[in-house]
C-alpha cells in the first residue's frame, strides 16, 4: 500500500489478538492509509517510504508485515468498551475476523471505519463513471460505413 504512494492517515500502536490457542494480545505498529491498514511487528523497520536516508538495519522478512486492504474488508464492529480499552473486530470479506484493542481515546476503530467508508465510496463512484462511459460509448453514433 505504501509502495503505491498512499499517504499515512494515522500511525500508532494497536494490540491484535493472536490466532493461536492462547489468543494473546500482541502490540503492532499500525499505519492507516487511504487503501487499508498495515500491521507491522514493533521491532520491524519502517516501510521504505517512511525511512530516512539511513542505512537499513537487517530486516525481518516482508511476510511479517500484514496488509488489510479495504477491498477485502467488510466491516469494523465495535465490540465493547471495557476499562481503558475499546475492543473491536475487523471482519474480512472471506469471513475472517481479526480482533483488536486500543486505548479508548486513540479512536482507531472510528478512524479505520471512516477510511473504509471513504474507500468504498470512491470505488462506487468509479464504478458508476465506468458504467456511464460504457453506455455513452455504445450510444454514440458511429461514423459513415
Amino acid at each position: 500500500m505504501l509502495e503505491s504512494g498512499c499517504k499515512a492517515v494515522k500511525e500508532g500502536m494497536l494490540e491484535k489478538r493472536s490466532d493461536g490457542l492462547l489468543q494473546l494480545w500482541k502490540k503492532k505498529r499500525c499505519i492507516l492509509t487511504e487503501e487499508g491498514l498495515l500491521l507491522i511487528p514493533p521491532k520491524h523497520p519502517p516501510p521504505p517510504q517512511q525511512q530516512q536516508q539511513q542505512p537499513a538495519p537487517p530486516a525481518e522478512p516482508a511476510a511479517k508485515i500484514k496488509e488489510l486492504h479495504f477491498s477485502n474488508m467488510k466491516t469494523v464492529d465495535c465490540v465493547e468498551r471495557k476499562g481503558k480499552y475499546v475492543y473491536f473486530t475487523v471482519v474480512m470479506a472471506e469471513g475472517k475476523e481479526i480482533d483488536f484493542r486500543c486505548a479508548q481515546e486513540q479512536g482507531w476503530n472510528a478512524a479505520i471505519t471512516l477510511q473504509m467508508v471513504q474507500y468504498k465510496n470512491r470505488q462506487a463512484i468509479l464504478a458508476v463513471r465506468s458504467t456511464r462511459q460504457k453506455q455513452q460509448h455504445l450510444a454514440a453514433p458511429h461514423g459513415p460505413r
